[in-house]
């Protein structure tokens, strides 16, 4: 059962990992399994058996959730703007009871008030993932590659940057790749490899297997480094840590509906309707999967 709920949960991370404005990281937060997926990539060289173990169901569930809905989400972020960003701000928002738990737990610990360096931490990460969203502009957005050197290369470098900010939560490693241009070339490849592979086309399979290579390997290098920095961070700043993340998270709302496009809109009252009705039904299902 537990392994089953571990898929889930990483099929929600992966969907999360491909929305522009949506955090993997926080979605991580708020389905109360951060702090184990951190620990398990931290600890992945030290103890690779029981880390596997544990990361296996996150991992198959993050590529379930990023194959199968790499085309349902673009549908629903065109067509049903709003009520999909409210589905995700739902599940997003239903994981705070969790982290001010853990919260809580830390000053337990430490024995000591949250202070100025907690707030400053706070303010500082929800400034930072509120303006971040505005950084996006449209220029210069690769829609395609092409194998060079140079090519893979930057994809390496992308992956790893990408992949580290998808560990933070609040952070969206999808809006940093839209920043940098390489989003929509990396979801057309995506897409192209499961066409080639539906179709067994070798030629197309080869192409979107050279460009996604160095790109996985980036994702997984990134992931392992930020891993072993946040798990540093947690153990000598514990408290501020979390301050950050709840800065963030509480940030996140704004990133969704800002870069997706559905502040541009007005919804109608159905659409409201639906919405909150979904917003308030997906945070009680991470509540009770992260509680």
């Amino acid at each position: 059962m537990t392994f089953l709920m571990d898929v889930i949960k990483g099929m929600l991370i992966g969907i999360a990992n491909i929305i522009p404005g949506v955090s993997g990281g926080t979605m991580a937060v708020s389905l109360g399994i951060y702090d184990k997926l951190i620990s398990s990539v931290s600890n992945l060289l030290r103890d690779w058996k029981k880390s596997l173990i544990t990361l296996l169901p996150i991992i198959l569930g993050c590529g379930i959730g990023i194959v199968g809905f790499t085309y349902i989400i673009e549908y629903l972020l065109s067509r049903h703007t709003f009520v999909t960003c409210m589905a995700f701000v739902g599940l997003i928002l239903g994981g705070l009871p969790v982290l001010f738990s853990s919260l809580k737990g830390e000053l337990k610990k430490s024995g000591s008030p949250i202070g100025i360096s907690g707030i400053l931490a706070f303010v500082v990460l929800f400034l930072a993932a509120a303006a971040l969203p505005m950084v996006h502009t449209d220029d210069q957005v690769l829609k395609t590659f092409s194998v060079t050197p140079a090519t893979l290369i930057a994809l390496f470098l992308v992956g790893v940057v990408a992949s580290a900010t998808m560990v933070v939560p609040g952070v969206s490693g999808s809006l940093v790749m839209m920043i940098l241009g390489y989003y929509y070339g990396i979801i057309n490849t995506i897409k192209s490899f499961l066409d080639a592979l539906r179709a067994l086309d070798t030629a197309g399979l080869a192409h979107g297997f050279a460009l996604l290579v160095p790109f996985g390997i980036g994702v997984l290098l990134g992931i392992f480094l930020i891993a072993k920095l946040i798990t540093f961070l947690f153990e000598k700043f514990g408290v501020q840590t979390y301050c950050a993340i709840l800065g963030l998270i509480v940030a996140s709302p704004f990133a969704i509906f800002y870069n997706t496009g559905a502040l541009n809109q007005i919804p109608s009252f159905f659409s409201i309707v639906v919405g909150l009705v979904l917003a308030g039904i997906f945070g009680f299902v991470t509540y009770k999967m992260g509680d």
